[in-house]
């Protein structure tokens, strides 16, 4: 499967958090903190600028997205997260499968 998310704090940050002078409108370094545990789990990733998808098995996704989540919950009171899934079971690769495919398909058109 692949997971795209998005993860973002939002209130005041938790007493004892990384950071509890966090304020303002920027987000990076919680979301820094939720690619982190991405980028360590190993499992194929990519990140944009409003999404970072994961591949992998149903279980060993959903776990790197609640650590992630976890992560992002340090640096407020509660935490926003939008979760879109492919599932296709057998299928593996389709993190770069999908956009070469797309790829090909807009060469054709040419």
């Amino acid at each position: 499967m692949i997971v795209a998310f998005s993860v973002a704090p939002s209130g005041d940050a938790p007493a004892g958090s990384l950071d509890p002078d966090a304020r303002g409108d920027s987000v990076h370094d919680a979301v820094a903190a939720a690619v982190a545990v991405v980028r360590a789990s190993g499992l194929p990733n990519r990140t944009s600028s409003m999404f970072t998808e994961v591949e992998g098995e149903w279980d060993e996704v959903m776990d790197v997205v609640k650590r992630a989540t976890e992560a992002v919950g340090a640096f407020g009171s509660r935490v926003s997260l939008v979760l879109k899934a492919d599932i296709r079971p057998g299928r593996t690769g389709e993190l770069t499968g999908k956009v070469e495919r797309l790829e090909r398909a807009l060469d054709a058109r040419d």
